[in-house]
């Protein structure tokens, strides 16, 4: 949950604001990878705002509150050099990195190269535990050049590299039919899709099985090898349960638990959605043998995220991905990168 709370701007206004305990930054756009030095700089100054992309309705939040930030990237290297500061403030973090391997299809044209990817992956694993490290093959796309088969092969070569420097993989399928945008940029932006045929991107029933059974042999085969690796779904209603493949959550609340444990009052809020008061004593409460539902009710039915509070913007990540839902088109990405301003309070300001 987040706190309401008042806070004072840079330029001496008193406005409302909302103080979270879980930042996610972000699913709408890669600030890792394009505004590092915006994040620091609006966590020292103690605020950010944020603009509704339905209404542009402004919000202040505030980081008084803050204990974890979930990353979203693609390329985690240029964050990795202010890590350090998160770590001196106390505040706990983690990281969704995407590396797929799209390259000769051109599907993520302002990605590094997988070799660069993997480095940065593995460097980062070793920074802050592989625990921390969540290898996410997203989304799976199909073309006449991309089968199923092909995709599997790509995964394979991927996680060889990836051994032993994360327990997870989550994936997920393309969206192409309620996103007309989507859409749009995979017929204006690759020579692979015409509109009478762009939603063959989406795999049929047998091609999402044919990928299933790969995923399970691969799993197997690397457990031969030692290394055992969870796989999971984000964000899909269909059920792989009987493949021991997971419904991921990516805000995830039990997986905080076992890497922050030794944060009490973290533990107690993430079981309750409550801030811990202690007793006279300095004790904590114990734990109500029933937790909260911690759901975060803003997302996706099939969502299996936790409360938290997205900071990005639509419109501003400068991968320029085909299949990206968060983004319009390039024009629109590039007007805003022309406003940009690492001092703003706002991404898009």
């Amino acid at each position: 949950m987040s706190e309401k709370s008042k806070l004072r701007t840079e330029n001496g206004c008193l406005v409302d604001s909302i103080a979270p305990v879980i930042i996610s930054a972000s699913r709408s756009t890669d600030i890792p990878a394009f505004y590092a030095k915006w994040f620091f700089n609006r966590l020292e100054k103690g605020y950010c705002t944020w603009y509704n992309p339905f209404n542009q309705q402004k919000m202040y939040i505030s980081f008084k509150n803050c204990k974890v930030i979930v990353f979203w990237t693609k390329n985690p290297k240029p964050i990795m050099p202010y890590l350090h500061i998160l770590d001196e403030l106390g505040i706990h973090y983690y990281f969704q990195v995407t590396l797929n391997d799209y390259m000769r299809e051109g599907f993520e044209p302002n990605v590094p190269s997988v070799e660069e990817r993997v480095e940065t992956f593995k460097e980062l694993s070793s920074k802050i535990g592989k625990d921390r490290i969540i290898w996410r093959f997203d989304p799976l796309i199909v073309t006449k050049q991309i089968s199923p088969r092909e995709l599997l092969t790509r995964i394979w070569h991927v996680g060889n590299k990836l051994k032993g420097y994360t327990d997870k993989l989550v994936f997920s399928f393309v969206d192409v039919k309620a996103y007309r945008k989507v859409q749009n940029n995979l017929v204006k932006e690759t020579g692979y899709f015409v509109k009478e045929d762009v939603e063959s991107a989406e795999m049929t029933e047998t091609q999402r099985q044919e990928v299933v059974d790969g995923l399970v042999k691969i799993r197997e085969a690397w457990k031969k090898e030692g290394w055992n690796v969870t796989m999971a779904t984000c964000a899909e209603d269909f059920d792989y349960a009987q493949y021991q493949i997971e419904h991921n959550r990516c805000i995830d609340g039990e997986l905080m638990k076992q890497i922050f444990a030794d944060d009490e009052e973290l533990v107690y809020y993430l079981h309750t959605l409550k801030w811990p008061e202690r007793d006279i004593f300095g004790e904590l409460p114990p734990l109500p043998t029933k937790q909260k539902n911690v759901k975060d009710s803003g997302q996706r039915k099939v969502c299996g995220c936790m409360v938290s509070k997205d900071i990005g913007m639509y419109n501003t990540c400068r991968h320029f991905c085909v299949y990206c839902y968060a983004n319009t088109s390039k024009e629109c990405v590039q007007k805003n990168a022309e406003k940009h301003n690492d001092q703003s309070e706002s991404i898009i300001e």
